[in-house]
């Protein structure tokens, strides 16, 4: 079918196209960032129940490295309040390529309503016909 579009549907159609890949890597980059964000308040949770003398380690590379609870807590404060900005960015990110979406899908509709449009039926809105 495509083959048979006017340049202008073809391009609106590749418009969709992108649209959707981009949808689906913000939704990829999304769950990514939730789970980090679920996982970083689990440990600040794990934290609130540890005595504050506790020894505790943090991963640099392939090392772990002795550190204090108060800069650990820190860290995980900082991180839990990073992700959040994160996940409501691709959030806002998401309702726009979706409102894109549409709006390009409604276009394409139109072009193609006066050709007959998906399914070969030629007498789509104001195709007139006596």
């Amino acid at each position: 079918m495509q083959g048979n579009l006017p340049p202008e549907a073809q391009e609106k159609l590749e418009e969709l196209q992108d649209l959707q890949e981009k949808a689906q890597t913000v939704a990829t980059q999304k769950q990514q960032a939730e789970t980090q964000l679920t996982e970083a308040e689990t440990a600040l949770e794990e934290l609130d129940g540890m005595d504050e003398d506790t020894v505790m380690y943090r991963e640099v590379g392939e090392l772990m490295i002795e550190t204090d609870f108060e800069q650990a807590q820190e860290n995980l404060e900082e991180k839990v309040d990073t992700l959040e900005i994160r996940v409501q960015s691709l959030e806002k990110q998401e309702g726009r390529i979706e409102s894109q979406f549409e709006e390009l899908q409604g276009e394409l509709q139109q072009m193609l309503g006066g050709m007959g449009g998906p399914g070969g039926m030629a007498g789509g809105p104001g195709a007139g016909g006596a």
